[in-house]
């Protein structure tokens, strides 16, 4: 009788819009707008990216319609992005769409609820800060965070305001990544005993942005902006655009591709940080002015903080160069492994009956098993509207209609910088890092990592 009732009535007011369309010239879809006014949810871009233009638009018209979301302002510091980006919004919209030259111009004007953030990585922490203090929830891409400092503060404020964030760690939105969370934590894998991670590419033009270098003088933008809380330096093109090639703005490729996979270590394991990193790596191909490796080999050690004797090791290797561009995740155990890319649980490599009996132990192997409908990791710069994106960005849209936690909440993010951030320092200082619970800082050779 309910339902009924609902239906009647929504009928009733679509009816009525037709009847009020007729009456007075105004159109369906605007009409729409006013019935929706009072609950639809105002979305702001805040940096009109290629990952935005790419991957957020196509995934959020996916289901924008639906849950009454719609973008009404775009935030950028460059002329050109901020133009094409209110007029690539106005064409889906179907409505004029204001183009903001900062974000202290959107929030001033009370004009957007929530917002997408992708801008530079070392920006992520600060714009967060920016959008839940001026009261809106956010979709962050990862990394969260590049220095302990930013990690702390965009913590602090999210938890003190209260918004909705969701981290951009689209695994936490897939069907066998979830299944692996529970078989996992079920027990049944049995203890874990390592894990390894790759992300290999071969991708020449992997965060270049060449065509582009020459389209953009300093006058075009605002370089202060950009750079933040960042050292001063003068203008360069190249960090503005590409900037995922040079520290301090980026950390490469622990913050792009590893904060991905370290994050399912954590939502695993339960655990929310490595005891130890070491890394090494160095720039072995791409020779053209980059300061960020291409090469990279991190070992960590994970486990109970108070217990030394139990743990396990991870691996992360990833090379912009021979790739597959198929990224790794096994989880291995002495009865077999789980992994990832197959989305299968198998006995490979456990202790067999043979020599369990010569141990006088029990051999406890893995059945073989799928865990369920394995849905692709794209490891292409251009994702498009992929499935774990698209039903991130949905888990987020729905988690602002019921406020409550979204899959890969700000801890989440918190945590997998912990991670990215001491392997940056252990690679730049050559020394082993720790993280201190007590200060919340990370370590390397006794001496807190800045930059």
């Amino acid at each position: 009788m309910e339902k009924s009732r609902r239906a009647f009535i929504r009928n009733t007011a679509l009816a009525g819009a037709g009847v009020l369309a007729t009456q007075t010239g105004i159109s369906a879809l605007h009409y729409r707008r006013i019935l929706g006014a009072n609950d639809r949810v105002r979305v702001g871009v805040v940096g009109f990216s290629d990952r935005h233009k790419q991957s957020h638009m196509p995934c959020f018209l996916n289901h924008h319609k639906e849950l009454n979301f719609e973008v009404v302002a775009v935030s950028d510091i460059w002329n050109k992005r901020r133009e094409e980006g209110a007029a690539a919004w106005k064409e889906k919209m179907m409505r004029d769409v204001i183009a903001c030259r900062n974000n202290e111009e959107m929030y001033g004007k009370k004009l957007v609820d929530a917002v997408f953030i992708s801008t530079a990585d070392f920006q992520h922490a600060l714009h967060t800060i920016e959008a839940v203090r001026a009261g809106c929830d956010a979709y962050v891409e990862k990394p969260f965070a590049e220095t302990m400092e930013d990690n702390r503060a965009a913590l602090k404020a999210v938890k003190e305001t209260g918004k909705i964030v969701q981290i951009g760690s689209q695994r936490r939105s897939g069907t066998n990544y979830h299944a692996a969370n529970e078989f996992i934590r079920s027990g049944k894998l049995g203890p874990i005993t390592m894990v390894e991670l790759s992300w290999n590419v071969n991708q020449p033009g992997r965060w270049r942005r060449p065509a582009l270098l020459n389209q953009i003088t300093e006058a075009d933008t605002d370089w202060k902006r950009f750079l933040m809380n960042r050292p001063y330096e003068s203008f360069d093109p190249r960090k503005y655009l590409e900037y995922r090639l040079f520290w301090p703005y980026s950390s490469g490729l622990p913050g792009q591709w590893m904060s991905h996979q370290i994050d399912t270590v954590h939502w695993f394991s339960g655990l929310p940080y490595p005891r130890s990193v070491v890394a090494n790596g160095g720039i072995y191909q791409w020779k053209d002015g980059r300061k960020n490796w291409d090469t990279i080999m991190a070992v960590f050690d994970y486990g109970p903080l108070n217990d030394l004797s139990t743990g396990f090791q991870v691996t992360f290797g990833s090379r912009m160069h021979n790739g597959d561009e198929r990224p790794a995740e096994i989880y291995y155990s002495n009865g077999g492994e789980l992994n990832l890319n197959t989305n299968k649980v198998s006995p490979k490599g456990g202790l067999t009956q043979n020599h369990a009996a010569a141990m006088k132990m029990n051999a406890n192997l893995l059945p073989e098993q799928s865990l369920s409908a394995a849905t692709s990791v794209v490891a292409s710069a251009n994702t498009g509207g992929d499935v774990l994106t698209s039903n991130h960005i949905r888990n987020w849209m729905e988690c602002i209609r019921s406020r409550q936690q979204p899959n890969a909440p700000v801890d989440a993010g918190y945590s997998h910088s912990i991670a990215t951030i001491m392997t940056t320092a252990a690679a730049h200082t050559g020394e082993k890092a720790i993280f201190d619970a007590a200060t919340q800082e990370v370590m390397a050779g006794g001496k807190v990592f800045k930059y």
